[in-house]
């Protein structure tokens, strides 16, 4: 049997942290894979979860905003210090808060002010451009949460960006987030210089229990289901998108036992949609990312999530079941580290890279309180013209409807054919939610 990539990474990790003067922590895979793609490739974009509410104009006091986000950030060791790479080896040094709190000047006429150079596309609104800007330029080295304000010379309102390196966040995260900072906006709490030693104990056991999962799941059994799964995977050549456009259509929220199907019907829906963009004459690749702490890990914050990988065949299914039983199955080795599924999956016949052709996320909005600061809920927007990480991205957020947003490379796909994908992909979800 191989030696699994989580075993190779902590034996590394151990070396390079018994000799380190300051507290290394470990990270896991997914951190890694973000880490470790921004060190080979320093011209990608840093991968960040943004986002975007809007207040009225004179809702946000800024200092107050400083203190309560550094406060927030001072109980989370993912949120503090930095992600290093020490002797090759990727690892959270231990520090302070890490983190950025900034108003960003709005030039009139719709581009940036302040010299921050604009990139991708932009639409919308002035205030809109310059927080897109901002964020097109996320250092590499951090911070690992910022807080962006902008404002329109002449609205009356104010946009605030959350964003966060996503080596720091998952979907469990952002509700914490949430909820504290509008907590700590509250009380106007100031802030600790970082987390106790007691934190910092109880980040390192939720990880070390996390890579003893991944491990775990990189036996032979899973090298085998994933093979199965993905050896006739071909892919139509996948990678990152600076120039996108973006396409919105709001639903009917799914109520009872219909919220359980409402995944495994995207996957189908998307699945169709990528086939429509990419004419692909074999199996695409559509990337989703599923997490959760291990049982019994302390409920720290950050990144405890996979990229699975679901082989889109070239034609939708006809009913969910059979698509259900292959997403149940591949849930069953949903612990198996990506790198180790794209292994698997060239051992067993595929040339397929490991770019993903598509990607779809589900947030349920039910697990994310509303940001409510100075006594103000905000008003969640979205906005279009980010970089994506696929020529092809599905957002779908459940909460009192079902939103969902297609993002697509706007330099490959003409917007008429993306047009056409995202109506056949609503076409394939409302049929399958009916």
């Amino acid at each position: 049997m191989h030696a699994s990539i989580t075993a190779a990474y902590l034996a590394r990790y151990r070396s390079a942290a018994a000799d380190s003067p300051v507290e290394l922590l470990p990270l896991t895979g997914a951190q890694r894979r973000f880490l470790i793609t921004r060190r080979l490739a320093p011209l990608i974009r840093s991968d960040i979860v943004p986002l975007f509410f809007a207040y009225p104009r004179g809702t946000l006091d800024l200092a107050r905003l400083g203190r309560a986000a550094a406060a927030v950030a001072a109980r989370h060791p993912a949120l503090c210090g930095g992600f290093a790479t020490v002797r090759g080896t990727p690892v959270l040094r231990a520090g302070g808060p890490s983190v950025e709190v900034a108003r960003i000047a709005v030039a009139p006429n719709g581009t940036p002010g302040g010299g921050t150079p604009s990139g991708g596309t932009l639409s919308g609104g002035a205030a809109e451009a310059a927080l897109r800007a901002a964020l097109l330029d996320w250092p590499l080295d951090g911070p690992a949460l910022r807080l962006l304000i902008a404002q329109e010379p002449d609205g009356d309102e104010e946009l605030l960006a959350l964003a966060l390196d996503h080596a720091a966040c998952d979907e469990q995260s952002l509700g914490v987030l949430v909820g504290e900072l509008t907590e700590a906006y509250r009380r106007d709490e100031s802030p600790a210089p970082g987390p106790d030693p007691q934190v910092l104990a109880d980040f390192r056991e939720a990880v070390e229990l996390q890579l003893a999962a991944e491990e775990a799941a990189a036996g032979e059994a899973a090298q085998a289901h994933w093979g199965r799964r993905l050896g006739a995977l071909t892919g139509a050549g996948g990678g990152a998108a600076t120039a996108t456009g973006m396409l919105t259509e709001r639903l009917p929220a799914a109520e009872g036992a219909a919220r359980s199907a409402v995944f495994p019907a995207l996957l189908d829906a998307v699945g169709a949609a990528a086939q429509r963009l990419h004419r692909a004459d074999g199996p695409l690749a559509l990337g989703y990312p599923w997490g959760g702490r291990p049982p019994g890990a302390p409920a720290a914050l950050g990144c405890f999530l996979n990229t699975l990988v679901h082989a889109v065949p070239t034609q939708p299914a006809a009913d969910l079941e059979a698509l259900c039983d292959d997403w149940w199955d591949d849930l069953d080795h949903a612990g198996t580290p990506f790198d180790e599924v794209v292994r698997a999956a060239r051992a067993a016949g595929s040339r397929w890279s490991g770019a993903l052709d598509a990607m779809l996320t589900l947030e349920d909005l039910q697990r994310r309180p509303p940001l409510v600061l100075g006594g103000v809920p905000g008003r969640e927007v979205h906005l279009a013209g980010r970089p994506l990480a696929a020529p092809l991205a599905v957002a779908a957020a459940h909460g009192d409807e079902l939103l969902v947003r297609l993002a697509w490379d706007s330099e490959r796909f003409p917007a008429a054919d993306a047009e056409a994908a995202f109506e056949q992909l609503l076409a394939v979800l409302r049929h399958h939610l009916s």
